[in-house]
């Protein structure tokens, strides 16, 4: 069945570097991003799929141009959710104290508009078209059990009983339960749909940045730590274990986008 609306159904870098990118993330988390058409004319916009090993999607890549870079653009992650009404969902959230960044533009797989929640945090807001015969085709780039998908979706925001109202408001995320983490305050686990998608947490002061981090499946977080490094990659926390078992690696990539690495610990 689809998706239902605030769910997450599309993930984006926005690079610097599109086949850098395609190199340090093939040998991290074992995707294949493929290298700009050749028939393509110079000024085209450069978009890539990212490809799982099972032939899935995980996402796109934009390449970011020197325009976009002047207007403040950055190499980042950012997550597209589903909504009913692009145009009724960004008044929504003018109205709310949010911002619309990008406009809506409509293409041939949806409207998206990108937005700033009312904290500041980006992220993206799309109605999707289903392909052609497949009305009931659903997006799985979400997977919280999954190897090469996103298995877990984390806000750090610098006022998070506001951003929870928010994305309670617009998204219908369910906040249920919670887990101390001493004198950093709470971390509330979002409940939608159903399931498990990830958490919130107030940003630290002394951080220089929050927004929206994006776990990435791998198969043995070990390995894939040392091919951040051997990458080019930067680690922010080196590996360690979480509630439940898992491990995860936080650390940005060449061109500097923070991402995420969760799985078993491996070797």
């Amino acid at each position: 069945m689809p998706n239902p609306p605030g769910s997450f159904i599309w993930y984006e870098l926005m690079t610097t570097d599109a086949d850098a990118a395609a190199k340090f993330y093939g040998s991290v988390v074992g995707w294949k991003i493929p290298a700009r058409a050749a028939q393509l004319p110079a000024d085209a916009r450069d978009y890539r799929s990212i490809l799982r090993s099972d032939g899935g999607h995980a996402g796109g890549v934009l390449q970011l141009t020197d325009a976009m870079c002047a207007g403040g653009a950055r190499p980042v992650w950012l997550g597209y959710l589903s909504v009913k009404d692009v145009d009724a969902t960004t008044a929504a959230i003018e109205r709310d104290g949010g911002r619309v960044v990008m406009p809506k533009m409509s293409l041939p797989v949806g409207d998206i508009a990108m937005v700033m929640d009312s904290a500041g945090s980006p992220l993206y807001v799309m109605k999707p078209i289903p392909p052609p015969g497949n009305p009931d085709a659903a997006s799985d780039v979400f997977d919280p059990d999954a190897s090469q998908r996103v298995r877990w979706n984390e806000l750090s925001s610098p006022d998070l009983e506001r951003a929870k109202a928010f994305y309670s408001r617009h998204f219908g995320f369910e906040f249920k339960d919670k887990m101390s983490m001493g004198p950093m305050g709470d971390y509330w686990f979002i409940h939608h749909g159903g399931q498990r998608l990830g958490g919130m947490m107030q940003q630290p002061a002394q951080s220089p940045g929050g927004g929206w981090l994006f776990y990435f499946g791998v198969d043995s977080v070990l390995s894939a730590h040392r091919a951040i490094i051997a990458g080019g990659g930067r680690v922010l926390r080196e590996p360690h274990e979480v509630p439940g078992g898992g491990w995860i690696v936080m650390a940005t990539d060449p061109q500097g986008a923070a991402f995420g690495i969760t799985g078993p610990k491996g070797e």
